[in-house]
């Protein structure tokens, strides 16, 4: 009786793997995707402040500060998507800034 039971119960194991790691790599790959989509547009955003800070007849150091910030959080590594949108964020509004002039 015992060993008609064991290929069923491994069986079992197998299905119960199968459907965790199934249900499971779609959502690591999703959120990897994700925290490089945030990334490319928070270095995107970074490069328009500098862009608009360059192209800025007075200085403006709020923006300045931002921008720092932003560059900062880019920098530092293992950064997750919250990060990104964080330094999107700042990069952003220092580019608002030098837009403005203000």
């Amino acid at each position: 009786m015992t060993l008609s039971v064991l290929p069923w119960l491994g069986g079992a194991v197998v299905a119960v793997a199968a459907g965790f790691l199934a249900a499971l790599l779609p959502r690591r790959r999703a959120r990897a995707d994700g925290r490089k989509v945030a990334w490319s547009a928070a270095r995107a955003a970074i490069h328009d402040a500098t862009v608009s800070r360059d192209a800025a007849a007075t200085p403006v150091p709020e923006a300045e500060r931002l921008l720092a910030r932003a560059e900062l959080l880019a920098a530092a590594p293992g950064g997750g998507a919250d990060a990104a949108r964080e330094a999107a964020a700042h990069a952003r509004r220092a580019d608002e800034l030098w837009r403005a002039g203000a």
